[in-house]
């Protein structure tokens, strides 16, 4: 790392003790919303934007290193946003402080804007709400983790805290006094940095204590703070011993409504995962670098056996779909990217499909194509009432689908709505040497997942999936 990078993240250790810490079981459920993109007068520079976030996203994903007894299931809504994420709310502190976060099954982190003197850069959006940060001197429980408290292992490697200054403390805080360094995460398109501290998380039914969670004081291009539902031992699933927890997602039509959202709920009763779903198990990507886990297994991976368009196969290479001994390939589920990925071998023969299924109704639009970063777009006949696409299917290990409807994989875009374009990204060289060429091959994003019951069993490893209308009743 730069060493103005070192020098960054010092200063934020120092900033950040001085100025925030001076002073002193039943199942939950939650709402998701999509977070909203900057709204842009065209919607093509919408979509661009969006297909490029995706894209950013998909690269990090793919390259991390490079970049109590049980209570009741708590349910809150999940509100969609047109800069390409869905929100939730949830309660932090002594006395609880309400904080919107986004919904991250990518990640495993949990952090939130922090302090007064909290910075984001490029974050503004003329339609999103104003960010309204964790202040940890309003709370009587904020801690920061110690730089011996095994919790600091879960965003440091062993080495780097084998530096931290010697303690004579048996505190469980691990001196807190020396505090854990400060961390510095790299997204898709944006970043944040900040300390690790503890919290008590509150629902309304039951406190999580000593919850670690990000306290982040500078940040560049992140709407609101992320809820990290991985697989990781941070994640906020496993603090909280989670066995199951699940999400509808809203159409994206209901962008920035905030009245209309989707739904999470934490620990829902197993009849609630179970009815009418078809589940596909879990896999894991085993590869390891060097001495330490691979950075790919906070990943749901999934066994994506098939591609259909139009009920045909689409030729995609078996090597694609299965994590190979380095840990590349193979397809994941992510809440935080927008527009699926696909590598070149995935993305050419599905766009070859879709050209030939379409071809003698609509012609591409290199324009259009061009605007958007989006691949195929098609013109529309003027006065078009209807189209005709064919249908796109994924079919997973256990005999469970997706079929999706046209609006999960096509959007409308240009004047009078005139041209629609397939909201799936790839590599925009598409060569083999792309840094994009290792990490999972599909990333499967949150709009393709619309209108979809996506049912997260971790106490049997597997995934339910169940089409539905996501509006919270």
């Amino acid at each position: 790392m730069p060493s103005s990078h070192h020098l960054l993240l010092l200063s934020l250790s120092l900033l950040l003790l001085l100025l925030l810490f001076s002073a002193s079981s039943t199942p939950v459920s939650l709402q998701l919303s999509r977070f909203p993109l900057p709204p842009h007068p065209d919607s093509l520079h919408r979509l661009a934007a969006l297909a490029s976030a995706s894209a950013l996203r998909a690269s990090l994903l793919k390259n991390p290193r490079r970049h109590d007894a049980s209570p009741a299931p708590y349910r809150s809504p999940l509100f969609p946003h047109s800069y390409g994420g869905y929100s939730l709310t949830l309660a932090l502190g002594t006395p609880p402080q309400q904080l919107s976060l986004l919904l991250d099954t990518g990640s495993h982190l949990t952090w939130v804007p922090c302090s007064s003197s909290y910075q984001c850069r490029s974050c503004s959006s003329p339609s999103a709400a104003p960010i309204i940060p964790f202040l940890p001197k309003s709370s009587s429980s904020t801690r920061l983790v110690g730089c011996h408290n095994p919790r600091c292992l879960w965003i440091h490697p062993r080495d780097r805290l084998s530096r931290c200054p010697s303690c004579n403390s048996t505190s469980d805080d691990g001196c807190p006094a020396v505090p854990c360094p400060p961390y510095a995460i790299i997204y898709g398109s944006g970043s944040t940095a900040g300390l690790l501290m503890l919290e008590t998380l509150a629902f309304p039914h039951r406190t999580v204590p000593d919850f670690a969670v990000g306290c982040s004081i500078l940040s560049e291009r992140q709407p609101a703070g992320v809820a990290g539902f991985g697989r990781g031992a941070p994640s906020l699933p496993s603090q909280m011993g989670l066995k199951r927890f699940s999400y509808c997602l809203i159409s994206r039509r209901y962008d920035d409504d905030a009245v209309e959202s989707g739904f999470l709920v934490l620990d829902p009763a197993k009849d609630d995962t179970s009815s009418g779903l078809s589940f596909t198990p879990f896999l894991n990507n085993t590869a390891t670098g060097a001495d330490e886990a691979s950075p790919f297994s906070i990943y749901y991976y999934v066994g994506l056996r098939e591609i259909a368009v139009g009920g045909e196969k689409v030729g995609v290479p078996r090597s694609a779909l299965i994590p190979n001994s380095r840990g590349n390939g193979g397809a994941i589920v992510d809440s935080g990217t927008t527009f699926t990925y696909m590598a070149p071998p995935v993305f050419k023969p599905l766009v070859a499909a879709f050209v030939n299924r379409v071809a003698g109704r609509y012609n591409r639009s290199a324009a259009v194509e061009a605007r958007t970063g989006l691949r195929p777009c098609f013109a529309l006949p003027p006065d078009s009432a209807e189209v005709e696409l064919p249908e796109l299917t994924f079919r997973f290990d256990g005999h469970a689908e997706m079929r999706l409807p046209p609006e999960n994989y096509f959007a409308f875009t240009g004047p009078d709505r005139a041209a629609m374009c397939l909201t799936i990204v790839s590599d925009s060289d598409g060569g083999a040497s792309s840094d994009n060429a290792g990490g999972p091959a599909i990333i499967l994003g949150n709009f393709q997942q619309q209108d979809y019951y996506m049912a997260y069993d971790l106490e049997k490893g597997r995934l339910g999936l169940r089409r539905q209308s996501c509006l919270r009743s």
